[in-house]
């Protein structure tokens, strides 16, 4: 590789950070260096499978990174966008002439009391890690209560429940809240059938937790053996502790094309990814789309050319529930669910094609670069209304209290 080739560094091994650093070696110009705290890559959607024993949801991430990509196993402590230079944990720094941001998300710090110190979080492969073992060592008659129920929540009390476990969902209001009423209907079905109880309604918000029960808000107090908590996502706080632009919740903000708006030198992708301050559903669906449109923004910058803005465009949301059988929510391209779902067997094995697919793709786009795209008429139709909305001066709050 030439001595004087462009650097350019990922800092993030998830599901946009590894196809960004693929699609950049389009280019025998560019040196590509990911930077991931460890070797694995980790597959998120999976990790319920882990918990339960039902699959490692781990994959080696140099059988799915291309040859010419550097893998460096540390953490980035700060970004020195001046300097242009990264403070690595193990005490060393790494340069960079482009710098992907895709650093993902992560379990949100809980603010209900004893949410941290008795509920166990699952976002990360470390959080599966741990509560693995507490989930054996509480016996098959402890009741685990699965706090959240969203995709992570529904679809981890559906495979404890499968795996012989009593298990309780408490939703903190709608089950499932993305699905159409009628996926809704089906999930509830489904875990009915695997024996969950489900807690749903506006009583049941989670108001504190104690080492052997949930306290709701309407005064119930539920025993609980083991306490999952999957109620919420935050995102690292890397971008805001190096004094980029983030927004409330710490995504680096972005404009359409997903450069930073305080250096064009770094791009964003994935949940970490804040364009134009409206960002996409944290999702795999989202990440690899966004993956691929960051390194084509530095591959564009690279050609003289202008980056185009991004189109991500959503299918749906589909949701394990069990081993054998699993649901496909519809939607339209703007991520609102239709009325049309799979379910059965046919759900379980396109939710798993699915999760077979979000990582092939990477394998495609490391021994081909650029192979892996989306149709630019996939992308949200309504976005650029929205956003033309948020930026209007009545709703960005112009006028200042005096």
């Amino acid at each position: 590789m030439m001595s004087d080739a462009t650097q350019v560094v990922v800092v993030g091994g998830g599901y946009a950070g590894v196809l960004a650093a693929n699609r950049m070696t389009k280019r025998d110009d560019v040196a590509v260096t990911l930077v991931n705290p460890r070797p694995v890559f980790v597959e998120r959607i999976r990790l319920h499978q882990r918990v339960a024993g039902t699959h490692d949801a781990v994959v080696d991430l140099r059988g799915l990174l291309a040859d010419r990509v550097r893998l460096v196993v540390d953490a980035v402590e700060r970004i020195d966008a001046a300097g242009r230079t990264l403070a690595l944990a193990s005490g060393g720094t790494l340069g960079y002439d482009h710098l992907v941001y895709a650093v993902g998300s992560g379990s949100a710090d809980p603010s209900v009391p004893g949410a941290a110190e008795h509920a166990f979080p699952l976002a990360s492969l470390e959080e599966a890690e741990r509560l693995a073992p507490v989930l054996d060592g509480a016996g098959r008659a402890a009741v685990v209560t699965v706090v959240g129920a969203g995709p992570t929540g529904i679809e981890t009390a559906a495979e404890l429940a499968e795996r012989g476990r009593s298990v309780r969902l408490v939703c903190g209001g709608d089950l499932g809240p993305y699905l159409h009423p009628k996926g809704r209907r089906i999930v509830a079905e489904q875990l009915a059938r695997l024996g969950v109880d489900v807690v749903a309604g506006p009583g049941s918000l989670v108001t504190e937790v104690t080492a052997d029960a949930v306290v709701l808000a309407d005064g119930r107090d539920l025993p609980s053996g083991v306490t999952v908590w999957t109620a919420g996502f935050g995102v690292p706080d890397l971008a805001r502790r190096s004094g980029l632009t983030t927004d409330a919740v710490g995504r680096l903000l972005t404009d359409e094309t997903l450069t930073s708006v305080d250096d064009d030198r770094i791009v964003a992708a994935g949940d970490s990814a804040a364009p134009s301050d409206l960002p996409f559903r944290m999702s795999c669906q989202a990440a690899g789309q966004l993956g691929g449109f960051a390194a084509d923004t530095v591959l564009s910058r690279l050609a003289g050319t202008a980056p185009a803005p991004v189109a991500v465009g959503f299918l749906g949301q589909c949701l394990s529930l069990g081993r054998r059988v699993g649901v496909f929510q519809f939607s339209h391209r703007d991520d609102v669910a239709k009325g049309s779902v799979l379910r059965g067997r046919a759900g379980g094995r396109l939710k798993e094609l699915v999760c077979w697919s979000t990582v092939q793709q990477m394998v495609w786009e490391a021994r081909r670069p650029g192979l892996v795209t989306y149709p630019r008429a996939m992308g949200d139709p309504t976005r650029a209304r929205r956003i033309a909305d948020r930026s209007a001066p009545e709703a960005a709050g112009a006028t200042q209290p005096a």
